[in-house]
Order: structure tokens, then sequence, then C-alpha cells
């Protein structure tokens, strides 16, 4: 396949930019062809990587899945317009959302292997023992996360065209095409292997372009003490056009913790892990890597101020390819813009394996160990995704991105109901996810409005509700309680000990003062680094203290 898009592409738009990226994309496809033969033993091998999943791909494959092309351009976009005030809930808030990948995580990757899961779906079934709840949550789960595969395919073309001059459908070919082949040659271990080379790429190249962006533009301190000067609200705890109020601040942290784990994608990588600590060592160097790296993409958006201080709202999301042309030279810029690529591509990829195998195994009827079906889904979706992105449909990719999130919340409480409440039922369950929904729907439509709050907040709160006021007052039909668990004491103890990060994340006495600098940012923001560190020690002391747990 290479050879042919290196012959198709040669002398058309063959230049040092083409090279590196093709270089790049032949390297992905090298972990296809290498985890080929394995990933065709079973299905286990092919969608779940046998549950072997060790330490460091596991981290590097949650990681790099759950950063997608927004973690470079949005934080940079976000940073330029809004200033530091977006760092703290995206850093401290999705290092905090970790914990529920122990809520959840933990006890999924314990029973998946007892009880023979595959797909988000076999829990919800096996808990509830309820066809139609579990055909109806596997189908919130595709809704909300197949149109992203298609924006992963238009992200690809746009950024391969401005960054680099490729044709806008060429681009979205030549990415798709590439993680099409090396999915479904090599399954997960192939997407998981390849995410250590992207998470790397995006780190190091992040890192790399963050240094050179701060020399270049003056040094560090002097380039935020010349933007403190011109523009003081980008150090404000607010952010400039008050873009961060409390209501919305304490909102994501609302979402982060509910949503990120809905994604099948993520809820999958449960299953996949090797055990129990293998998951936890996952928690535990997450807030370390949210802490470092949305600083360094944040961070690059608020010194872009500086250079190019009056750009359009709808040019900002370019402020790190701007800031690399005007700093590098075509090698380096091309070279430290792959990382972005790689961003885009690690979530593409889970994705389409994800979502395939849940179209196949709870919506059709395959053999056990049928890999073809689940590689033709696979082809398909990417083909889907192509021709979606020929014209997108602006009103279908309006209304997933302002709803996506929120739509995934939603199936949190039946999937921590089910794992720790006896007398949660599939009526509940049903009610809650139907309810849930509509006030999704309701709030796109603005047919419902709560002002100062994000809609999460509302829906979480009466989604909750419903799910245990339903199940207390519905009567249990067969719901398998067997493999419920009681959440031990050892844990219980940490409980306060969480509730007081989490108000410390939500530093509402350092609103609206004037920012005491120090080394050139705001003291808040050195207190945000502590706070990531801490939370990270307490990952660690916790699961420590409560191992037999």
């Amino acid at each position: 396949m290479a050879f042919f898009i290196l012959l198709f592409l040669k002398g058309r738009f063959m230049s040092t930019h083409i090279i590196i990226l093709i270089t790049y994309l032949i390297l992905t496809l090298m972990f296809g062809l290498f985890f080929r033969k394995k990933a065709k033993k079973s299905n286990l091998e092919f969608i779940l990587a046998g549950r072997n999943l060790s330490k460091i791909p596991l981290f590097f494959t949650m990681a790099a899945t759950n950063f997608s092309a927004f973690t470079i351009f949005g934080f940079s976009g976000a940073g330029y317009r809004m200033g530091y005030s977006f760092y703290p809930v995206m850093g401290f808030g999705t290092g905090f959302m970790a914990l529920s990948f122990y809520l959840i995580g933990s006890r999924i990757s314990v029973l998946s292997k007892t009880r023979n899961y595959i797909t988000p779906s076999d829990f919800i079934f096996d808990r509830y023992s309820s066809p139609v709840l579990k055909k109806i949550f596997s189908l919130v789960m595709i809704i909300f996360t197949l149109p992203y595969i298609s924006i992963q395919a238009i992200a690809s073309g746009k950024s391969l065209n401005s960054l680099m001059g490729i044709p806008y459908f060429t681009g979205a070919f030549l990415v798709t095409a590439f993680i099409v082949t090396y999915v479904t040659l090599g399954g997960l271990r192939s997407i998981a292997w390849t995410d250590i080379l992207q998470g790397i790429m995006m780190i190091s190249f992040t890192l790399t372009a963050f240094l050179i962006i701060s020399d270049r533009s003056g040094g560090f301190i002097h380039t935020h003490t010349a933007i403190q000067n011109s523009s003081p609200l980008l150090f404000s705890r607010p952010g400039e056009g008050n873009a961060m109020p409390y209501g919305i601040w304490f909102g994501y942290m609302v979402l982060w913790f509910f949503a990120d784990p809905m994604f099948p994608q993520l809820f999958q990588r449960f299953m996949a892990a090797k055990d129990k600590e293998t998951l936890k060592s996952t928690i535990v160097l997450y807030p370390l890597i949210t802490t470092f790296l949305f600083f360094l993409t944040v961070s690059i958006g608020v010194m872009g101020r500086l250079t190019f201080p009056q750009l359009e709202s709808g040019h900002t999301d370019n402020i790190f390819p701007l800031l690399l042309s005007r700093y590098t030279g075509t090698f380096l810029s091309t070279l430290l813009l792959t990382g972005s690529i790689a961003a885009l591509m690690s979530t593409m990829d889970s994705q389409l394996l994800t979502i395939s195998s849940m179209i196949t195994l709870d919506f059709m009827k395959i053999r056990k160990n049928e890999i073809r079906t689940q590689k033709i889904t696979i082809v398909i979706l990417g083909l889907l995704s192509l021709l979606i992105a020929v014209k997108p449909p602006q009103t279908i990719l309006d209304f997933i991105s302002r709803t996506t999130f929120n739509g995934l919340s939603v199936l949190a409480p039946t999937v921590i109901g089910g794992l720790y409440w006896k007398k949660a039922t599939k009526y509940g369950a049903l009610l809650s996810i139907v309810t849930g929904e509509a006030m999704v729907l309701g709030y796109y439509f603005n047919l419902i409005r709560v002002p100062g709050i994000l809609p999460v907040v509302p829906i979480m709160a009466v989604t909750g509700i419903v799910f245990i006021a339903a199940s207390l007052l519905t009567p249990a039909e067969n719901e398998n309680t067997g493999i419920v668990s009681g959440i031990k004491k050892k844990s219980l103890r940490w409980v306060p000990v969480f509730i007081v990060l989490f108000i410390l994340g939500n530093d509402f006495w350092a609103w609206s003062r004037t920012p005491v600098i120090v080394a050139g940012l705001p003291l808040w923001v050195w207190y945000y680094f502590g706070l990531g560190v801490l939370l990270s020690i307490v990952y660690k002391l916790f699961f420590k203290s409560t191992q037999d747990s």
C-alpha cells in the first residue's frame, strides 16, 4: 500500500513534508505487520490483546487514545483566547478523572476475565439480564462515538492541507488508509504499541516546540512579562472574557469524571489490562502526564499572543503551526507537527476497533472467533468516514460535538450502580438513560436552560435521582447481584481525602484576585503543578493502603 501511495504522490506533492509524513506512516504500519499472526488467533486477541496489556502499553494506549488532535490545536487555541485559566480544568480535572478509572475500571477489569466480557454492553447484560438494555446501552455508545471517526478523518485532511499543502481529501484518505490497514492487521496490540510511538512523539515533539517557541520569542520570562503588560487577563483566574466562571469550571470537573470512562474505547481498555495492578499504575501516572503535557500546549497558545496578537477567533486553533512556521525551518516544523497527526491517529484507530467490535458482537450473529467480519466492518467504517469527509454535514457534526460528552455521561449511573448497588434494576437503568438523553436533546434544542453552569450538572443530577428512585420502586427480575461488590472499608477511609483534593482543585478563594507572578507565571499555575504531583502521590498511597481490597 505504501508503494502505491508514494507512486501516487511522486511528482505531485513530494517534498520534505511528504517524506517525513510517509516515513512516519510506514513506521506505524510495521506494528500491524509485526502483530498480524497473533491477532489472527481469536476475537480475544484481536479486540482485547488477550487481556494481557502490561503497564507501559496500557498507560500509553489509554493516554494517547484520550488525547486527540484537540490536545495540540484546541488547547493551544484556548490558551491564546482565554489564557491560563483553561489549563487547570484540563490538567488537574483530567488527572482527577482518573479516579473514575479505579471506581469503574478496576472492577470491570476483574469481571471481564472471570465473566468473559469483550464489549462494554456485555457487563450490562450480565448484571441486569436485559437484552433490550444491552442494545440500548451499546447503541448510545455507538451513536455518540461513531461520528467522531468521521471527524478524525476530516481533521486529518484539514491538518495535512494547512500544514503540508496536501489536498484535503488526499490527506484524509492517506491517514485513514494507514490506520485501517494496521488496525485490521494487528488489532489492539498494534494499536497499543503504535500508541507508545505516538505518545512519545506527542510528548517529546510538543516539549521541543515549547522550548523553541519560548526561546525564540524572547525567553519564557521575558515573553510572559510582555504578555502580562499587554493582556493581563490571560493570567487571571476566570480568564480573558470571563471564559471560565466558577459554574463552568465545576461543570467540566463533573463532565470529565463521568464522561471519559464511558467512551467505549477507554471502557474496553479496562478489559484489556493484564490485571488490576497494571491499571492502577496507569492511574498513578495519569495526573503527571496531564499536568505536564497540557501545560505545554496551553502555554504555547498564551505565548502566541505576543507574536500574533490579532488573530481572528476562527483562526486561533492554528496558533501552534503558525508559531512553528515563524520560528523553525521546513524540516523541523514538519517533524514537530507530525506529533499532532500522531495525536489524531491514536484516537481514530481505537475508535475504529471498538465500534466495529460493538457492531459485530452486539448487533450481528457471528461465530465466536469470527475476525474476518470485524475486519470488513473496520474497512467499511473507514470508507464511510471518508465519504462523509468529502462533504461534511455540518449539522450532524455540530450536534455530536455539542452532545457527545453529555450523552455518554448519562450511562455512568447504570454502570456505577450496577457495580456497587444490589438494588439497582434494569428499569431504573432504562428510565435513567431515556430521561438523561431526553435532557441532552432538550439542551441542544434550547428547550432547557440553566444559566451559569454546564448542562452536565443538572443532567447528571436528574439522571442519578431517576436511576435511584426507579430502582427502589421497581422489582428486581433476574438481576445478577452476585457480581455486585461493596466498597471496602479501607477505600471508604480515603473518601474525605479525595473530597479535600476536589475542593483544592476548585480554588474559589483565588478567583478574581490580582495574580502574584513567580518566574513569569501566576502563582496559581504553580499551585496546580504541585496539586497534580500531589494527586499522583495520593493515588499511589491509596493503592498501597488498599492493595488487598
